[in-house]
């Protein structure tokens, strides 16, 4: 089951650029303020980032407002100790340029933040949305052509919807299966 995104406008927009600052991607349109548009090709908002952290597997879906409100916090402070002016039209974050989103990002996840370990979590969830999209079955997100899965060049599974791998990796068999695995790969 895939989740809903925020309900609430500032949050998806901040949670956006923060995942596009994680995973850059190209713009939606000439308009789109919360993708900065740095790369050519989709990032971690196409990939679902956001219905990522939406997930109710996640846990994360009460605390959305509070995370983006704390990083439009942390990105008001970063405008003024940098002197940038703000535009009121979008959330703080969306209003700063790519390279002082990134530096935010760079002292927010540092080891030495206190507040590290929110900031790295959310980061890592924006980056499995586009790695390995945990939000959809796999084959689903082949055939929407998901970026990230199409970047890796994930293939397609077999006809019986198995994905098996004919080739190993390192040309050569690492291991042989042990002769008391039962046949459905268990140890004995």
């Amino acid at each position: 089951m895939a989740a809903a995104t925020p309900v609430e406008p500032a949050t998806t927009a901040t949670l956006e650029a923060f995942a596009d600052t994680i995973v850059p991607g190209v713009k939606r349109s000439p308009d789109d303020r919360a993708i900065a548009g740095v790369e050519d090709d989709p990032g971690a908002v196409q990939a679902g980032a956001l219905e990522v952290l939406a997930h109710p597997a996640l846990g994360l879906t009460e605390a959305l407002d509070g995370i983006a409100g704390l990083l439009n916090m942390h990105a008001q402070h970063q405008a003024r100790v940098g002197q940038h002016t703000l535009d009121p039209a979008v959330p703080p974050f969306v209003a700063l340029d790519f390279d002082t989103r990134t530096a935010l990002v760079e002292q927010l996840t540092d080891p030495s933040h206190p507040e590290r370990e929110v900031w790295f979590g959310v980061a890592l969830f924006c980056t499995m949305a586009f790695d390995s999209a945990p939000h959809l079955p796999t084959a689903e997100a082949l055939d929407q052509g998901h970026p990230g899965l199409s970047l890796l060049g994930v293939g397609q599974p077999d006809l019986d919807g198995l994905w098996r791998f004919p080739q190993f990796s390192y040309h050569r068999r690492l291991a042989s299966v042990h002769p008391h695995t039962t046949a459905t790969g268990s140890p004995a």
